[in-house]
């Protein structure tokens, strides 16, 4: 009788915890999980030809270049990143108020734009070596300054990308124990030794943090690697899909692309696996350091050299030649152009946030299937976005093909893929790309208001769903609005989901701006450009918001 009322209890207990919170979560999950599952089953199918062509002559050549491109973007964001962070951390110099945040501008030039942008600015009839020939009767080799190579793209990558590095590093030092430096100052260690033996082991959590955020924006990256020629997988998926039309081997090379990433995942996760690092109980932020003379002036002239031709630089010649193209590029077309953009970010920022915070709420519960759901629903942000393309893309034509007689019932025999051709298909691309974006601002709305209300609505006797209304949901409205923002922006920069995955005669910002630097006209570009990197400051006003909330 009392394993019986045991028994009784405890499917009682399941049945109250599995409420429509937690289906409505799983069917997300599922959904986000399935397009990359479906990638992942290619390894097991039979390859064909064109697989076994590409496999003998060519990836060789697209995992060496890859692994290249990843490597020595890492290295040199770190470095850059790391000694910025520490300066505008650690001393004072003119402008360095400035620097805190204007040192996170070039995040605001999608990294295919840049490359556009610099490598006409260095051209032969560019304004460099045009300024040289006409004003100082200097000729240069045009060598010199041709960035379309794997070098070139290195720059641009280590110029535009760096802010990730940058922001959690600084985040890092300014809470840190003042004592760590200044014990190693009166055991008469200069500041490079310091940088070197204290700051650098302190911040190698933040930094490899950081450092994998660069990693997986290289690995997704197509604009930039496209336009420069370099051969990586992400460009073999998208010659394999757009040269041969061949589904399965671009599903196959994305499958392999995605066993790199996780693989770099799990060292990551392994190296940090036992390093601790506390804060004692009672810690004293690290005042600045004052320089002076040449001290100041050196570290003024090293961040504003960074910050010139991280933004400054693209930024004004984008201005300059939206001047020569204004009256030309914005007419009806271009309007247009602007309201399918936004119109397509909105309705995927908001499935997200919707989704979001239904799976924040229930992972507020702590357990190991909570914990792995929350990984579960963010997994797709780690995967680059060519792989999450054809995942959908491959879902999507399957369910064609399974809908097929109904399409039939319905007199639809000349159209058997309808899902796969509409705008259905590159929000659920989103969804599943961006979904981290906007559960980690909602995680953390919940983590800060903690649980004391939420709990004593539930012993006043009200329900999951009326406590989250009445209760939780006025308390995260900021988080809400700062990850709709967040995600909105990310949306709006995006490009290789949106040339992959975008309905026939369908452009957005990012895509009609890739096609006019393709086709070489730069100019035209332009305009387009601004208005990203307008929408791309948004996303640096918010997080510089919600920095001085969490410091308040």
């Amino acid at each position: 009788m009392e394993v019986k009322l045991k028994k009784k209890l405890i499917r009682r207990s399941i049945r109250k915890e599995f409420n429509g919170w937690w289906a409505i979560s799983l069917i997300g999950a599922t959904v986000i999980l399935l397009p990359i599952l479906f990638v992942f089953s290619s390894l097991f199918f039979k390859p064909n030809e064109n697989w076994f062509h590409i496999r003998e002559y060519l990836l060789g050549t697209y995992v060496k270049e890859t692994l290249l491109l990843v490597f020595s973007t890492g290295v040199l964001t770190a470095v850059l990143g790391v000694t910025l962070a520490w300066l505008v951390t650690a001393y004072d110099f003119p402008l360095k108020r400035f620097f805190r945040w204007g040192l996170i501008l070039p995040l605001a030039i999608p990294p295919y734009i840049a490359a556009y942008t610099y490598r006409t600015m260095l051209s032969y009839t560019g304004i460099v070596q045009a300024t040289l020939r006409n004003e100082f009767d200097y000729q240069m080799n045009p060598e010199w300054l041709n960035i379309s190579s794997l070098r070139g793209a290195i720059f641009i990558f280590t110029l535009f990308l760096y802010p990730y590095v940058f922001l959690i590093t600084r985040a890092f030092l300014e809470h840190q124990s003042a004592s760590f430096f200044e014990n190693a100052r009166l055991l008469g260690r200069k500041p490079f030794s310091i940088f070197i033996k204290v700051v650098l082991p302190l911040s190698r959590p933040a930094i490899v943090g950081g450092v994998v955020l660069v990693i997986y924006e290289v690995l997704s990256d197509y604009g930039v690697t496209s336009y420069f020629g370099i051969h990586t997988i992400t460009t073999a998926i998208f010659q394999t899909w757009f040269g041969m039309y061949d589904v399965n081997t671009a599903m196959r090379l994305a499958a392999w692309l995605m066993l790199i990433v996780v693989g770099m995942f799990i060292i990551e996760r392994l190296l940090r696996s036992r390093q601790r690092y506390h804060l004692p109980a009672k810690s004293r932020p690290l005042a600045a350091m004052k320089l002076k003379r040449f001290s100041a002036a050196a570290a003024f002239t090293y961040c504003f050299a960074v910050f010139s031709v991280g933004f400054l630089i693209p930024f004004v010649q984008l201005i300059a030649w939206t001047a020569l193209t204004f009256d030309e590029v914005w007419n009806d077309t271009f309007f247009t152009l602007v309201y399918q953009t936004l119109y397509v970010a909105f309705i995927s920022t908001l499935l997200i946030m919707i989704l979001a915070v239904i799976v924040a709420n229930v992972c507020r519960k702590q357990s190991a299937f909570s914990y792995f759901l929350a990984k579960w629903v963010t997994t797709g942000y780690s995967i680059p976005g060519a792989i999450v393309a054809i995942g959908v893309l491959a879902l999507f034509i399957g369910l064609d093909e399974r809908l097929a007689p109904l399409y039939a019932m319905m007199g639809m025999e000349d159209a058997p893929l309808i899902l796969s051709l509409s705008i259905v298909m590159l929000i659920v691309g989103y969804v599943i790309r961006f979904m981290a974006t906007g559960y980690n601002a909602i995680e953390v709305g919940f983590e800060k208001i903690g649980t004391k209300y939420t709990e004593a609505s539930r012993v006043l006797g009200q329900g999951v769903t009326k406590t989250f209304f009445k209760v939780d949901l006025p308390l995260v409205k900021g988080a809400i609005f700062s990850g709709f923002i967040l995600t909105f922006v990310e949306i709006c920069k995006e490009l290789p989901l949106a040339l992959l995955l975008r309905p026939f005669n369908f452009e957005t910002l990012s895509t009609k701006t890739y096609q006019f630097a393709k086709d070489e006209r730069i100019h035209e570009a332009s305009v387009s450009s601004l208005i990203i990197i307008a929408i791309s400051m948004l996303s640096i006003i918010v997080l510089q918001m919600i920095n001085k909330k969490v410091k308040e």
